[in-house]
């Protein structure tokens, strides 16, 4: 994604005649941004050989799944929807974990007949109801143990996971305990200590800090895992002027666990490898002026994209067509939803804009349709992938008929 001659343009294709064709708002994604992703966090992570699960709920495009799975990644999935999601796209079933505080019984025995790697769970009475499922199936399942390793995160408090405020995951003292009381199960075996902190996490430091906290468990506990699921959380770069996290680092604190452990590594990443793949093409609705700023009215809302308004996430906002003149009043983009927290983003210093002028707003690939919504009875926007030459519809936009 970059300008050609002031024109944004999206692996040789012009934003704007994308635009007149599939109209707005409108999700784009790069699939050279996401091959590029899945190589460099390979590369990184090469010398620990971990399974790198994508995280589905980041994006569950069944078309951008299909890529994923053919750059070679499994699946981490939260619910039934995701793994259907993910099976549907043809991710091996030998690299999908299911996570998540409360799966129903309904979905636990759904994988359990899929026979996926493993069933991640994250309180006692969860690992009893898959005991309970196992039973009736006459099936041996292969679970994680999700620990609560109270660890900051140093990252947004709505994306927080690993403070023991947190609802995710069970405190050293009741890991043991459920270890050792299935230690005797016939139908459940406990085969991966699972962990995940938080979410865009820009500093290694925190992850050193969980692998202190596992290394000191694993010390007196008399019990070998197989597996060890790290989580995600890596961290993107979205306004361009953060340090990104530092993967050499982390990498040197986690070859030196695996080798204590002699134990397979698992990742499950989801913004790192898909957040910067994708766009929000979003067209000028109208200009309003007060004394003090310009309204910038998108026809994109906060049902297109919600980050803003509920994390208060700032993603950043360029031009379609750029130009050297500057605006003299301060811009506020916002959407057309009827809330005051339907902004995306305050702007002092950005060029002259007009009605029906295109606006881009980057690093939407990871939480953005995956958390849209028919507030107001909006219609979900279309999604394209741009391949090559090629542009595929990997969703349409939906009509009012679908949802009325």
């Amino acid at each position: 994604m970059r300008y050609i001659n002031n024109k944004f343009f999206i692996e040789g294709k012009d934003i704007r005649s994308l635009t007149k064709k599939f109209n707005t708002p409108l999700y784009c994604y790069s699939y050279k941004n996401l091959r590029e992703n899945v190589e460099n966090f390979k590369k990184a992570f090469k010398e620990i050989k971990p399974l790198i699960c994508f995280s589905v709920k980041s994006n569950s495009n069944i078309s951008l799944l299909k890529e994923i799975k053919k750059l070679g990644l499994g699946a981490d999935v939260v619910s039934k929807g995701e793994l259907y999601a993910s099976l549907k796209a043809g991710i091996n079933k030998s690299k999908i974990v299911f996570s998540g505080v409360g799966k129903t019984k309904n979905e636990i025995e759904y994988a359990i007949k899929q026979k996926i790697l493993l069933i991640n769970s994250e309180s006692l009475s969860e690992v009893l109801a898959i005991e309970k499922a196992a039973k009736k199936l006459n099936k041996i399942v292969d679970i994680g143990l999700r620990l609560n390793p109270d660890t900051d995160a140093e990252t947004l408090k709505q994306i927080s996971t690993g403070k023991s405020e947190n609802k995710f995951g069970v405190d050293k003292k009741t890991f043991v305990k459920i270890i050792n009381l299935m230690k005797q199960s016939k139908f459940i075996n406990i085969k991966c200590l699972s962990v995940h902190i938080g979410s865009q996490i820009l500093n290694h430091k925190p992850y050193e800090k969980m692998l202190n906290v596992l290394d000191k468990l694993l010390k007196n506990l008399d019990y070998k895992f197989e597996f060890i699921d790290l989580g995600g959380g890596m961290g993107i770069n979205y306004d361009h002027k953060t340090k990104k996290l530092n993967y050499t680092k982390y990498k040197k604190s986690i070859i030196k666990f695996k080798n204590k452990y002699n134990c397979k590594i698992i990742f499950e990443p989801g913004r790192s490898i898909i957040g910067n793949v994708g766009i929000l093409a979003s067209k000028v609705i109208y200009l309003k002026h007060n004394k003090t700023k310009t309204f910038v009215i998108l026809d994109a809302a906060m049902n297109d994209l919600i980050r803003p308004a509920l994390y208060n996430a700032k993603h950043r906002i360029v031009p379609s067509l750029r130009n050297m003149s500057r605006s003299k009043k301060i811009l506020e983009f916002v959407g057309p939803v009827c809330e005051t927290t339907d902004k995306f983003l305050t702007e002092r210093k950005f060029q002259n804009i007009k009605e029906n002028d295109i606006m881009i707003i980057c690093d939407t690939g990871a939480y953005g349709y995956s958390l849209s919504s028919n507030y107001n009875l909006r219609l979900r926007p279309a999604e394209i992938l741009i391949k090559g030459n090629k542009v595929k519809i990997i969703r349409k936009r939906q009509k009012i008929t679908d949802i009325i």
